[in-house]
């Protein structure tokens, strides 16, 4: 899996003080995600960003929120899908209280790494299942054909026995 795309602002260089604000625009190339050995990819690549940086005594305070479109193939049927999803995410750095749970793993050195990060937020926001339907009916576990627009009669396959159970059939109950 490529590594998330690197994006980052030089937060020293935004001349905040405490207690103020700013709001950027800006464009956040992600790269393909890989779930469960498929790949889905962002459409367009480019999505435009809105970043909050406030400055709370004692380092940052960040959110970022975008609009996404992702393809890739159904989890069930493998036939295409697509999933539209707003993506918001929120994040501190305090790095005067040497406290690691209120350290950003995106900031380093005064960098915010806002590629990453939004990569990161993604994976977070997307649900357990890509369907390329509500209502899909994945695959025949017999002969792999979709389910989703065949005739249920088509698939009442005889399931065969299990090899392993064999043995019981020479049983003989009494």
């Amino acid at each position: 899996m490529p590594a998330a795309p690197t994006t980052t602002i030089d937060l020293s260089r935004l001349n905040l003080s405490h207690g103020e604000g700013k709001r950027i625009e800006l464009p956040v190339r992600l790269e393909p995600f890989e779930l469960g050995g498929q790949t889905y990819v962002a459409n367009p690549v480019s999505v435009q960003a809105r970043l909050e940086i406030s400055r709370p005594s004692g380092g940052f305070a960040f959110r970022v929120h975008f609009p996404i479109h992702l393809e890739g193939p159904c989890m069930r049927c493998l036939e295409p899908a697509g999933l539209d999803l707003e993506v918001e995410a929120r994040e501190v750095d305090a790095a005067s209280t040497g406290d690691e749970e209120l350290r950003s793993p995106y900031v380093e050195d005064d960098q915010l790494d806002i590629g990453r990060w939004a990569h990161d937020a993604t994976i977070l926001a997307l649900p357990a299942r890509i369907l390329c339907r509500p209502d899909c009916l994945g695959l025949c576990p017999t002969c792999g054909v979709s389910l989703n627009d065949a005739n249920p009669a088509d698939h009442d396959h005889e399931s065969a026995k299990d090899p392993r159970w064999a043995a019981l059939d020479d049983l003989k109950l009494e």
